[in-house]
């Protein structure tokens, strides 16, 4: 091996685990509504600083669940966005933040918690072996249908609504959080 051979290799070396520690600490902190998710961090104290979540934080307290969500868990969460609850008819986000709907809302976002940490990929890989009518199952009791397609897990709710995972696999404390393009409904 020439001296020259020699300083390349080590120089793509070298810029191949820079290129890893900075992938790395891109992976162990990635962003979510424009905030960076924390690993050491719980579900709650990463979502209140997502700029996308700020309807699901207002659900979650008005739900009473957020001494839950700080909890050990370990839970995975597929957080739906604003824009998820933005999708929602006209009026329903603001009749489930009524106190007098605290249970229907209990319902809805507990639908979106399931329990245990999971990656996108042993979600993926658990509906694969299931095969067909596969379910993923919340602690909020309901069992949503789920299947891959063309590499992406989809979820649908009770109304053949379909949720798309947008950002996978945001390690947590306690947990994982998966963002969601739709509010799952029971």
């Amino acid at each position: 091996m020439t001296f020259k051979f020699r300083a390349t290799l080590a120089a793509t070396a070298f810029a191949t685990a820079a290129a890893l520690a900075t992938s790395g600490a891109a992976l162990a902190n990635p962003m979510v509504g424009g905030a960076p998710m924390f690993a050491s961090k719980n579900i709650i104290q990463n979502a209140v600083n997502s700029k996308d979540h700020t309807t699901l934080v207002a659900a979650v307290k008005a739900a009473g669940l957020v001494k839950t969500l700080e909890g050990p868990g370990p839970f995975t969460v597929l957080a739906p966005t604003n824009e998820a609850f933005a999708k929602l008819p006209k009026g329903t986000v603001a009749s489930l933040l009524k106190p007098e709907n605290k249970a229907k809302l209990q319902k809805v976002l507990t639908c979106h918690v399931i329990a245990g940490s999971f990656t996108v990929d042993q979600l993926k890989d658990a509906v694969m072996k299931a095969g067909p009518g596969a379910a993923i199952k919340t602690v909020g009791g309901c069992e949503w249908p789920a299947m891959v397609k063309d590499g992406k897990l989809m979820i649908m709710d009770s109304h053949g609504d379909t949720a798309m995972i947008t950002v996978p696999n945001v390690k947590q404390s306690n947990g994982m959080i998966d963002v969601i393009d739709t509010v799952l409904v029971p």
